[in-house]
């Protein structure tokens, strides 16, 4: 029994796993070349000192404390972001499954055979009762993966693995980028609104003066109209601003998957930037887009695809089966492990495809087009990924513009607005000129808050855009972790 236990089955192991993945047949990987322009056609100047996107974690480029506390708890509530975890932990276990196969599954197994015989068909004439103890090791089914079928197929597990991963690095960075535009937008929507509120309240007071006027024979009826017209289109655009914040806050809680205190929400009449207001350099396509997560996840979905290549034409060639096992059988328990209680058996099996009605060629054929897909699914990634950049950077450029010329707009109409007034105090003009400028000031004023939201969200759009996070993410998730005490 010793020799068979000790020598028989470690022996077929370790020749079986020699002889297993001797080869692959899967195209080698080479990455296509990106169909983009090597420029971003827009300008892209920026602080040469500045980080990267790609190595600024979005804990540093998000500076307001308030908007962090949120994005902490919707990368923690989200449920966009828990299932795209739940998709890599399940990726992970079918990997394992998959990768299981390339290894001999080992089973032990004991038993009992107990048989009575009567009398009648007994030797002796005397019932007899006829017992038997077996004990084996042995190994089923095991194919010797010569043509690398099973292997090409673990490695097909493994690239949707990375890709889902990159998938979960994608859907976070775009959960980031939204929470932050989400709350931006609730902070100009407060600024709106108050600045509606302030508009009100000076309209209001016009109207009041303008009624003693009228009354005093000073001002038409016609200016009166006109007051109460600018009093209740402020009023209009209060309560459309009052409908717009709370919807702007009730999408914001929903993005974040939990209800938000009152210390989450942004501070009324802040002139603190929320985002890092240093321009981040753009760098060229060929280095920024490949750090995209999404970009990348292509990329692996791509190497799973040509690893399918490799296990459909594994399929064309013999595949090796060995089932064996080792053990010992005794009439009695106590003698089932002595000497000359052995017993093992072999069988392998050998498969070879003469005729499969064309199922073969048509898998093989399938896997190919599957690469083709995904090559052009990854080119389609780059092609969104350049323009989303091109599109924020052409952005960038003309938003400094614009937010210039709406402040000098604001100062233009204030002035307007005084000059008007003094006019009318002195009889010059009548109130309609006042009016108009007061309309004036106040669709500038708007404005200006629109462009600055505008230059705020043109920051997270450009972050996301440029794989924010995306080696910063990487190294985190490299490093090595401190188990707590």
């Amino acid at each position: 029994m010793r020799p068979t236990f000790h020598f028989f089955l470690p022996t077929l192991l370790t020749v079986s796993l020699a002889l297993a993945g001797c080869m692959s047949l899967a195209p080698a990987h080479e990455r296509p070349a990106a169909p983009v322009a090597t420029d971003w056609h827009a300008p892209a100047a920026g602080s040469t000192d500045a980080k990267a996107a790609a190595d600024l974690g979005w804990r540093e480029f998000i500076t307001d404390a308030r908007l962090r506390e949120v994005i902490e708890l919707a990368l923690t509530q989200n449920r966009d972001l828990r299932v795209a975890l739940l998709n890599v932990q399940r990726a992970q276990a079918q990997y394992g499954v998959q990768r299981s196969e390339q290894l001999p599954n080992v089973s032990a197994s004991g038993g009992q055979t107990a048989q009575r015989t009567p009398g009648g068909l007994s030797a002796t004439g005397q019932p007899a009762i006829s017992r038997q103890y077996t004990a084996t090791l042995g190994v089923s089914a095991f194919e010797l993966d010569l043509f690398g079928r099973v292997k090409s197929l673990s490695d097909a597990a493994l690239q949707r693995v990375l890709a889902t991963e990159e998938g979960r690095r994608s859907t976070q960075l775009s959960l980031v980028a939204q929470v932050a535009a989400g709350w931006l937008t609730v902070a100009a929507d407060q600024e709106r609104l108050q600045l509606t509120e302030q508009t009100l309240k000076a309209r209001e007071d016009s109207l009041r003066l303008t009624q003693r006027l009228q009354a005093g024979g000073v001002s038409s009826t016609l200016d009166l109209r006109q007051a109460e017209i600018a009093v209740e289109q402020a009023r209009t655009d209060l309560a459309t601003l009052t409908r717009q914040l709370a919807g702007d806050r009730n999408a914001l809680e929903l993005l974040v998957g939990a209800p938000l205190q009152a210390r989450h929400w942004p501070v009324a009449a802040s002139a603190d930037a929320a985002t890092l207001t240093t321009e981040l350099p753009a760098g060229l396509p060929s280095e920024v887009l490949l750090q995209r997560p999404d970009v990348q996840q292509a990329e692996h979905s791509l190497q799973a695809a040509e690893a399918q290549i490799g296990a459909a034409r594994a399929a064309f060639f013999p595949r090796i089966s060995l089932t064996a096992s080792a053990g010992s059988a005794s009439p009695a328990l106590d003698g089932l492990f002595r000497n000359g209680t052995g017993l093992w058996s072999f069988m392998p099996q050998l498969s070879l495809p003469i005729f499969d009605a064309g199922r073969n060629r048509a898998q093989l054929k399938t896997a190919q087009v599957d690469r083709d897909i995904a090559v052009a699914q990854y080119e389609k990634a780059i092609q969104g990924a350049f323009r989303e950049v091109a599109d924020g950077l052409a952005e960038r450029a003309t938003l400094v513009q614009q937010g210039q010329a709406q402040r000098r707009l604001v100062s233009h109409s204030a002035d307007a607005l005084r000059l008007a007034e003094a006019r009318f105090r002195a009889g010059v003009d009548d109130r309609l000129a006042t009016l108009d400028a007061q309309r004036s000031l106040y669709a500038a004023q708007q404005g200006l808050v629109q462009v600055q939201l505008a230059q705020q969200l043109n920051r997270v759009t450009l972050y996301k855009a440029l794989g924010g996070g995306a080696l910063a993410d990487a190294d985190a998730a490299s490093a090595p972790r401190q188990s707590g005490g």
